[in-house]
């Protein structure tokens, strides 16, 4: 795809911008660029730049770089690289040759920063964190000037030099921009450029024990790297300035540009990589894969497809203005996707013995069942059938209203794809506990039609007893109880995690197709919702099955219903 053929769809404002861009000659090609932090996962607002920066060069013809903003040692990991390659690739993107770190140039780095001191533009200050924070001013009133501003260009370049070869302690110093204490943007007030940190790096290892800021490295290696469009979240709206300032003040031979989107805002969860960082050290999950976590790696573990994944960034669109997302919509994009492509599989959940009185002890039979009754390409499969079986417990009412269409005593059913049964008897333990119960069936309605024509409304699945196999299938939900759980100040957003976001169902019973199953592969559990099979803890001896979604919307019926 090209800038002039996507416009078969609306144009968010950067593919307008680029448009434009190319039309008039200011740019020969388009080059984007992905810069995670490796200090922890992906998660789903992540993917929503992945998909922007990798997608606006696909349909350029042109390449979006990776790169690792790997400028902070104490907090990066390998264990974060490879977790973030892995997420993008499964996403369906590719950097191909085109994989930086930050740390590839902080020879270059540290020369521009020399270049700036020789300007008089950056200084040695030595002043503490705090009482740079002090000095710094507030929205209404100006900063002060630090006593080291006015230090000599000599004295700031030896000062820096010592910084460098680690001859001053941690934090008793700083290199600064030069700027202006009395602007309005407060981030313009001789930010810090550079600071002093004697900790190990992943990658450089010792050399280096001073470590650029993010604004400072950011645009630097952008434009280092050809960059043409510096796409980043509203956040980094008021650091556009210095973006700016960085190269124009050094003059650099380009100048990338920077321009701002809506991050991904989605309720019922957190998007800080701090609070997800601590849900994971505190065991309030299970790790950075946890399913219930909005991470990519989480999402995946879940079951949820790059191709869903990929349409709900696409659907929520690209704008200039902050909102938030349904979590709705994220699972309605799973639906979309596997309602279309899932197998239909019978699997009971909370099984209730059923024993057919009249079917022959011996006998077993098989049933031809649709795997997508709204995809025949997909075929058929054999259902084996004997004598026991297991229904849902919830399919069943001792005392059933009159609109109750499932099994009662004396009440007629259709089970999925076999036959017309009628409960007989209820059986009961010697604490007055439901063990079974005792039907009969109707052997000319194999299939599920009565050939005297006589309607049955309820029609309810099952697992052969004989047949089935047993799996521990997990049940999840929503991480949170609230839909913002991190925007009350007076309360810890931890307060607020939900007690039921993972239900673990032991005893299960699965029709015995899914032996055959493959971790990649996805189903639907008819009336019950979409799963697969947990890549890191199912067994062929015991299988485990991940609940992706449910059919339907249940919180947005729950909270109609509260309204």
């Amino acid at each position: 795809m090209t800038a002039e053929n996507i416009s078969e769809k609306p144009l968010d404002f950067i593919r307008q911008i680029i448009v434009k861009d190319l039309k008039s000659g200011k740019h020969k090609t388009i080059i984007t660029r992905f810069p995670p932090e490796p200090n922890g996962f992906l998660h789903i607002g992540h993917a929503k730049s992945i998909c922007l920066n990798f997608g606006i060069a696909e349909e350029n013809n042109s390449v979006c770089h990776l790169r690792f903003d790997d400028t902070n040692p104490g907090k990066e990991s390998p264990e974060y690289v490879v977790a973030i390659k892995q997420d993008v690739h499964w996403l369906g993107f590719d950097w191909g040759d085109h994989l930086y770190y930050s740390s590839d140039y902080f020879d270059k780095l540290y020369d521009y920063a020399v270049q700036l001191i020789k300007l008089g533009k950056a200084y040695v200050c030595n002043l503490s964190s705090e009482e740079m924070r002090e000095y710094r001013g507030t929205l209404t009133e100006p900063g002060k000037d630090s006593p080291c501003r006015n230090r000599s260009v000599e004295e700031n370049l030896q000062l820096f030099e010592q910084m460098k070869n680690g001859e001053l302690e941690e934090g008793s110093c700083a290199l600064r921009a030069k700027i202006d204490m009395s602007s309005p943007n407060i981030l313009m007030r001789d930010p810090v450029l550079y600071r002093l940190i004697k900790t190990s790096h992943h990658r450089t290892g010792d050399r280096w024990c001073i470590y650029p800021m993010y604004d400072f490295c950011h645009c630097l290696s952008d434009m280092v790297e050809g960059i043409t469009h510096s796409l980043c979240t509203l956040e980094f709206e008021n650091n556009r300035p210095l973006y700016d300032w960085i190269l124009d003040t050094l003059n650099t031979p380009c100048h990338p540009r920077q321009y701002e989107f809506a991050r991904l805002n989605i309720n019922y969860t957190v998007m800080s990589k701090r609070k997800l960082l601590q849900l994971v050290d505190e065991n309030h999950v299970l790790g950075w894969d946890d399913p219930r976590m909005l991470t990519i790696s989480g999402l995946r573990r879940r079951g949820y497809t790059p191709a869903s994944i990929r349409n709900f960034c696409d659907s929520i669109g690209v704008g200039k203005r902050d909102s938030w997302i349904n979590m709705g919509v994220l699972e309605n994009s799973i639906r979309d996707d596997l309602n279309v492509r899932a197998p239909r599989v019978l699997g009971v959940l909370k099984p209730l013995k059923v024993v057919i009185t009249n079917y022959p002890e011996n006998k077993e039979e098989e049933l031809e069942a649709q795997n997508h009754p709204q995809n025949p390409k997909l075929g058929t499969r054999m259902l084996p059938f004997c004598r026991e079986i297991y229904v849902e417990d919830t399919d069943f009412l001792e005392n059933a209203p009159k609109k109750f269409f499932r099994l009662s005593v004396g009440r007629e059913v259709r089970l999925r794809y076999a036959y017309l049964i009628t409960c007989r008897e209820v059986i009961k333990d010697e604490n007055g506990e439901l063990v079974e119960l005792h039907c009969t069936y109707d052997p000319e309605t194999r299939g599920g039609s009565a050939p005297d024509g006589r309607k049955v409304k309820g029609t309810i699945h099952w697992v052969s007893a004989r047949h089935g196999i047993r799996s521990q299938v997990r049940l999840y939900d929503r991480l949170f109880t609230v839909e913002h759980p991190d925007m009350d100040k007076e309360k810890d957003f931890k307060e607020f995690l939900n007690p039921d976001s993972l239900q673990i169902l032991d005893n299960c019973i699965l029709e015995p197709s899914l032996t055959a199953a493959a971790v990649e592969d996805r189903f639907q559990f008819e009336r019950q919702g979409y799963f697969c099979q947990d890549s890191k803890e199912t067994t062929p001896e015991k299988p485990v099955f991940n609940r992706i979604v449910t059919l339907r919307d249940s919180w947005a019926k729950m909270n109609k219903k509260n309204k």
